[in-house]
């Protein structure tokens, strides 16, 4: 049978043609893709453009991104390493969850508990990161990477959780018991932002509360946002507060969370099911009041995740 030569010729143009035509698109889509403000592999310099102070110990710094349509893209969940290089010529690196996302472009907001040297006994030098944030005036840099992190939340009550050595694991939740402690708030507002307000993640059915644990009442982070999505949804969001030391007139609980607080104001109507824990605080409060007690209440690890 005689080798049709036009039909092999068209049959290689054609194949020809489909591979050109891929390559181009893929590298179309490489050209389009956006780039966003956050390179996990190495550190960039970023601009302080504001910088407010919330309390006493606390401030809100705002940095610039590469551009004002730049997306900072972090996943919801994950959090940033900071770094400078201190007078002894050491390296000073810390994690922060930012309480802005990439729902807001050209700029990043964290808000950071200042640890000022002499004033706790045990630590009488302070926190060094925070402190050299302090000193950082307008138009000064501070070098970051990202994103890291072990939990990525997609929306509709559905995440993954990812631990060293370990394979990764899809969660989901109809309801999300929070969980903080001091400036552990913040990766916590960060995932409510997602259930609530974020158009690509908010959906109208994943419910979550939150017991805020701080010493006094003026230590209470970000307590306008909290108390606003307390508000806009109260059908879907309960807050509560304890404190230490609280005043005189004070509506919330008293002292360290305990296994009755858990009960009342973390769990959904005292029920573990369907629910996912997440906890953000000192070392102590995790170990020594938060995971006895949701032990004891039927939570274990698989449903409970400390930031």
């Amino acid at each position: 049978m005689p080798i049709d030569m036009d039909n092999i010729v068209a049959l290689g143009t054609y194949i020809l043609g489909t591979i050109i035509a891929c390559i181009l698109l893929l590298k179309k889509d490489s050209l389009f893709k956006e780039k966003t403000a956050m390179d996990p592999n190495k550190f960039q310099p970023f601009t302080l453009v504001e910088k407010e102070n919330i309390s006493h110990d606390t401030r809100r710094f705002t940095f610039a991104l590469q551009t004002p349509k730049t997306r900072l893209g972090l996943p919801i969940g994950q959090h940033i390493s900071f770094r400078f290089t201190g007078k002894d010529g050491k390296s000073v690196q810390r994690s922060y969850t930012p309480t802005s996302g990439d729902e807001t472009l050209g700029k990043v907001t964290f808000v950071i508990k200042v640890y000022k040297a002499g004033v706790h006994p045990k630590f009488p030098e302070g926190g060094k990161m925070s402190q050299h944030l302090d000193s950082l005036k307008i138009g000064d840099t501070i070098d970051m990477k990202g994103p890291k992190g072990h939990l990525t939340y997609f929306g509709g009550g559905m995440f993954t959780v990812k631990m060293m050595r370990k394979p990764l694991e899809e969660r989901y939740a109809k309801h999300f018991g929070m969980i903080a402690g001091g400036t552990g708030i913040t990766p916590m507002l960060q995932v409510l932002h997602a259930i609530f307000r974020d158009d690509k993640t908010k959906d109208p059915v994943t419910t979550a509360s939150l017991l805020f644990a701080n010493q006094t009442e003026e230590d209470i982070l970000v307590r306008e946002e909290l108390e606003a999505l307390a508000r806009d949804f109260p059908e879907r969001f309960q807050l509560h507060y304890t404190l230490d030391r609280p005043p005189a007139v004070w509506k919330g609980s008293t002292g360290f969370v305990d296994k009755n607080m858990i009960e009342k104001y973390v769990l959904k109507n005292g029920s573990i099911d369907s629910t996912q824990i997440l906890m953000c605080g000192p070392p102590p409060m995790i170990k020594f009041a938060c995971l006895p007690n949701l032990q004891e209440l039927g939570l274990d690890e698989t449903k409970c995740f400390s930031f």
